[in-house]
């Protein structure tokens, strides 16, 4: 095939797949709206059941169903005919995918679903199947054609069951009322986990490396804090301890153009810069750095991390903790 052959066959295959799942979408009814009640309402688990490449398209909403706040997980129906269907309880929901509708090791797995009063939706493109007939709940996926030209490689069948069971897993999340924290809880590991996981607190520098002076102190002193410190910035608390502004390293540049030497004759509280950005212990690192990028004209690279309903500073977080830490 010519370059350009190869480019239109792949946009064939595109549109295909698209059409399929386009399709769908005037599909759903009161079928649909069944299946999610019935899901949600599921005091077990879902079991997703297929062979196949069906099978390989359940295990993908099998997962997506777990991490996304409904308890699910993938049944290979062969091997439910050989002991697997052990992991199958009562009040256990079954979701199964099957094109044709007519898969012998999933239709033989229907006298146990049976005899246990189990559930059962069906994902199929042929509504007039066996499988089909003996469900609660039938979800229509049939497509037009597939995209393979010979007809035989399942491609926008499985791609518009694959479509319908995100559909499935998303909807439920809306109606539990799945949240971020949810998410984070079911992915701790990797940048998602640690985007959705670690909050202010777990980054901030506190106690003896919390860079703080009082609003009286001498400048020359209140450099030797910046330095010390090397987070390039130092707090200003008042009598009281609340914290009432910041030096920088970019107040000290700008101090030494206006003020030259005398800038070491001045006290903390005519460098700095008052009413600075703070944040609370309990918000997500990921939203820290949103408030530092998002504090434009001029991003700031740390924030004064303040005990809730005070004005005390208790830590500081700095743009280079957060990065490291992968957020």
């Amino acid at each position: 095939m010519k370059d350009g052959d190869i480019l239109k066959r792949a946009a064939d295959v595109l549109r295909i797949e698209a059409d399929g799942i386009i399709s769908i979408v005037d599909r759903l009814d009161d079928n649909f709206i069944q299946a999610v009640q019935l899901l949600r309402e599921c005091g077990g688990k879902v079991v997703v059941t297929g062979m196949g490449k069906s099978g390989l398209i359940c295990r993908k909403i099998a997962a997506t169903l777990a991490s996304t706040g409904t308890p699910s997980f993938f049944l290979h129906s062969g091997d439910g005919m050989h002991g697997d269907l052990g992991m199958v309880m009562k009040g256990d929901a079954i979701l199964a995918v099957s094109n044709s509708g007519e898969t012998d090791e999933i239709l033989k797995l229907l006298p146990h679903f049976k005899l246990n009063n189990l559930r059962l939706i069906v994902i199929t493109g042929n509504v007039d199947s066996t499988l089909a007939k003996a469900a609660d709940v039938v979800l229509n996926v049939a497509v037009k054609e597939e995209a393979c030209p010979l007809g035989l490689a399942p491609t926008a069948s499985t791609t518009a069951a694959l479509a319908m069971g995100d559909a499935l897993a998303v909807v439920l999340l809306e109606e539990k009322g799945f949240k971020e924290e949810d998410f984070a809880l079911r992915h701790p590991g990797g940048i998602l986990g640690r985007k959705l996981l670690l909050r202010v607190e777990d980054l901030m520098h506190h106690g003896d490396q919390l860079p703080l002076v009082c609003h009286d102190t001498p400048m020359q002193e209140a450099l030797f804090e910046i330095t010390s410190k090397r987070l390039g910035v130092t707090g200003v608390t008042d009598g009281k301890g609340d914290l009432v502004g910041i030096i920088t390293d970019g107040d000290l540049r700008r101090g030494l153009q206006t003020h030259g030497d005398g800038i070491f004759h001045k006290r903390a509280d005519e460098i700095m810069t008052a009413k600075p950005r703070t944040i609370e212990k309990d918000i997500l690192a990921a939203q820290a750095l949103v408030t530092m990028e998002g504090n434009l004209p001029r991003p700031i690279t740390s924030l004064f991390v303040l005990e809730q309903g005070s004005a005390k500073p208790i830590g500081i977080i700095h743009l280079h903790d957060i990065l490291k830490a992968g957020i």
